[in-house]
C-alpha cells in the first residue's frame, strides 16, 4: 500500500497508485445477472423451438391471442392513430436517436462509463434482433383487414427489443444516480409501463404475434444482464499519480453523518470505511448530527478524535456547520454532496455521485478557500456560510421550498417555490462594500456569493471563485414579470453590462440593510426574516478535498 523513507532529517509516506470506488459486482451479484440472463435466454429458445416445430400449436395460440385486439384497433381510428404515433416515436431511428442524446449527457456530465454502457447495451440488442430475423425468416401475421402492413420479418420484435433494452438501461441508472427513493420508483414504473406500451402497440396494430413480443423482451432484458456482468457502469475514479507526503501524519479519517439523507445509513458508514481502509486510511468513527445539532457538535468530536480529514455527508446545511467549526484547525474536510442544491460540492467539481465523491475525499488533495463570517440582527456569533447569502426573492425561494416536495423531487421543488414567488416585492435596500459609503438600491433580491455557480450551471456570479478573498455581489430588480425574460438571457450569457436591472459589486466586506423585514437565506437555508446581513470573507481559512 505504501512506505515510508528516511532522509536529511525528514520522513516521506509514499502512498501507491490505486484504484478504489465502485467495484465491481460480487459474486453473488453476478451470478444472479448471469441467472437472470439465462432465463431470457430459455424463453427465447422455447419460443423459437415452438414455432419452427409447431409442437405446442404456437401459430394458433399466436393467432387466438391477437384476433381480438387487431380487431378492435381496426374499428377504432383515434386508437389507431395513437398506436401509429407510438410505432413512429420507438422505432429505430428514434431509439437511435434517444440513445445517443442520453450518451452525450452522460458523458457531459462525466458519467463516460454509464455512457459507454448504454450505447453498447442499445447497439447489441439491435444488432441481435437484426440477425435473428434474417436468420429465422417469420413472417408476419396476416390480416382480413390489415391496420397497417410491414415487409420486414416479424421475430422477434425489434420494438419490444428496443423498448426493453431501454427500459433496463433507465432503471440502472435511475438506481445509479437517483438517490430520491418515490423518483426512483417513478422511474421504475414508467420505465415498465412504457414497455408493456410498446408490447401492446405491436399486438393491436397487428403486426406482431404475442410470442414475438415476448421473445424481443427475453431479447433486451439479456443484454442489460449480460452488459452489467461484463462491464460495470458505474462511475470510477482515474487511477491515481503516487505521492509524497511529510509525516508525522496520523491516516486518520471520521464521517459526519445527517442520517436523514441516505436510504441506509449504517450500510453507506460500512461503504466508507471499507473505502478508507483500503486507501489507508484509519477510520475513527462516525459522528450522525441530529434536527438539534445540525454538526457542530459532531465536529469538533471528530476533530478530538485525531483524525486529520473529516468527510461529511449532508445538504448544503450540514456541510456549511461542519466546515465552520473546523475552519482554521488544519482538519481537511470531505464532502459528500447528499442534498438537494450540493452548491459547495459543484463547485468545488467533487462528483455527486456517493462512492465517487467518498473517493475524491479520501484520495483527492487538499484546497485552502475562503469562509464569510456573518453578522445580522436574529443571527447568533458566530455564524458563516460558505456558498452564498441572500436576501429577498432568492431566500423567499428557500423558504418556501416544500420539504416534502424537496424529498420527492429534489431541486425542482426550488423551481416550484420561484414561480410561486417570481414577482416578489421590490426591497430598498443600502449597500456598504469595504466600508465605504453606503449606496441605495431597489431589488427584488441580493445575493453575496462566495461560489459563482446555481444549479444546472446557472452563471449567477460568473467571477466568484472560492480562495480569492473577495465576495461578489449581485442585484437583480426585473420590472414586470416578462422582465425576467432578458434577465435571464443577461445572466446566462454573462454579460458585463450593469444597470439597475442587473448591476453587480465584489468586495472583502459587504454589507446590507433593507428598509423592512425581508426573508434571509445562508447556503440555501432560511434563516428568518430580518433587516441586515454583514458578511466578512476570510481568506484561506478551511482546507477541503478536491479532485486530483
Amino acid at each position: 500500500m505504501g512506505g515510508r523513507y528516511r532522509g536529511n532529517g525528514h520522513t516521506l509516506t509514499v502512498l501507491r497508485p490505486r484504484t478504489t470506488g465502485v467495484p465491481l459486482p460480487s459474486t453473488r451479484a453476478r451470478n444472479r445477472l448471469l441467472a437472470g440472463a439465462l432465463l431470457c435466454v430459455v424463453v427465447f429458445v422455447a419460443i423459437t423451438v415452438l414455432y419452427e416445430t409447431d409442437l405446442r400449436g404456437l401459430d394458433r395460440v399466436d393467432r387466438d391471442l391477437g384476433t381480438w385486439p387487431q380487431h378492435w384497433t381496426f374499428d377504432h381510428r383515434a386508437a389507431t392513430r395513437f398506436l401509429l404515433f407510438v410505432e413512429l416515436v420507438f422505432g429505430t431511428l428514434w431509439m437511435a436517436a434517444y440513445t445517443a442524446v442520453a450518451a452525450g449527457l452522460l458523458t457531459w456530465r462525466r458519467h463516460v462509463r454509464a455512457a459507454v454502457w448504454t450505447v453498447g447495451v442499445m447497439l447489441c440488442a439491435g444488432l441481435t434482433t437484426f440477425l435473428l430475423k434474417g436468420l429465422l425468416h417469420r413472417k408476419r401475421p396476416v390480416w382480413p383487414d390489415p391496420v397497417t402492413t410491414l415487409s420486414s420479418f416479424s421475430f422477434p420484435s425489434g420494438h419490444a427489443t428496443g423498448v426493453a433494452a431501454a427500459a433496463g438501461v433507465t432503471i440502472v441508472l435511475a438506481a445509479m444516480f437517483v438517490r430520491r427513493r418515490n423518483l426512483r420508483r417513478l422511474l421504475y414504473a414508467a420505465a415498465v409501463l412504457v414497455a408493456l406500451l410498446v408490447g401492446a402497440d405491436r399486438i393491436f396494430l397487428g403486426v406482431h404475434n404475442p410470442s414475438d413480443v415476448l421473445a424481443g423482451y427475453s431479447v433486451g432484458v439479456f443484454w442489460v444482464l449480460v452488459g452489467l456482468v461484463v462491464y460495470d457502469p458505474a462511475p470510477r475514479p482515474r487511477q491515481l499519480e503516487a505521492f509524497a507526503t511529510p509525516v508525522p501524519t496520523t491516516r486518520q479519517v471520521a464521517l459526519v453523518l445527517n442520517p436523514v439523507k441516505v436510504e441506509d445509513p449504517a450500510t453507506f458508514r460500512t461503504m466508507v470505511e471499507r473505502a478508507a481502509q483500503e486507501a489507508g486510511w484509519t477510520f475513527t468513527g462516525c459522528y450522525e448530527t441530529t434536527v438539534e445539532d445540525p454538526g457542530r457538535t459532531m465536529a469538533e468530536q471528530a476533530a478530538i478524535s485525531g483524525a486529520e480529514l473529516v468527510v461529511v455527508c449532508g445538504g448544503d446545511g450540514t456541510v456549511r456547520t461542519v466546515c465552520a467549526e473546523l475552519a482554521g484547525t488544519g482538519v481537511s474536510v470531505g464532502v459528500v454532496p447528499a442534498g438537494t442544491g450540493n452548491l459547495l460540492a459543484r463547485n468545488l467539481g467533487v462528483p455527486l455521485y456517493l462512492q465517487a465523491a467518498v473517493d475524491v475525499a479520501l484520495n483527492g488533495q487538499d484546497r485552502a478557500i475562503d469562509l464569510v463570517k456573518v453578522a445580522g440582527d436574529g443571527l447568533g456569533d458566530d455564524e458563516h456560510f460558505m456558498v452564498m447569502a441572500g436576501m429577498g426573492f432568492d431566500a423567499a425561494i428557500m423558504e418556501g421550498a416544500n420539504e416534502t416536495i424537496k424529498a420527492k423531487v429534489g431541486w425542482l421543488a426550488y423551481v416550484v417555490s420561484a414561480l410561486r414567488n417570481l414577482m416578489f416585492p421590490p426591497v430598498r435596500v443600502e449597500i456598504s462594500v469595504d466600508g465605504g459609503d453606503w449606496s441605495r438600491h431597489r431589488v427584488r433580491t441580493v445575493v453575496v456569493g462566495n461560489v459563482g455557480y446555481l444549479q444546472a450551471g446557472m452563471p449567477l456570479l460568473p467571477d466568484a471563485t472560492l480562495d480569492d478573498g473577495v465576495l461578489d455581489v449581485v442585484m437583480l430588480h426585473p420590472r414586470r414579470f416578462l422582465s425576467w425574460i432578458p434577465l435571464v438571457v443577461r445572466v446566462l450569457s454573462r454579460q458585463k453590462r450593469v444597470d439597475d436591472t442587473l448591476n453587480r459589486m465584489t468586495g472583502r466586506t459587504v454589507s446590507l440593510r433593507a428598509a423592512s423585514d425581508t426573508p434571509r437565506q445562508l447556503d440555501g437555508d432560511s434563516i428568518g426574516p430580518g433587516r441586515e446581513l454583514h458578511c466578512e470573507c476570510i481568506h484561506g481559512k478551511l482546507l477541503v478535498r478536491v479532485p486530483r
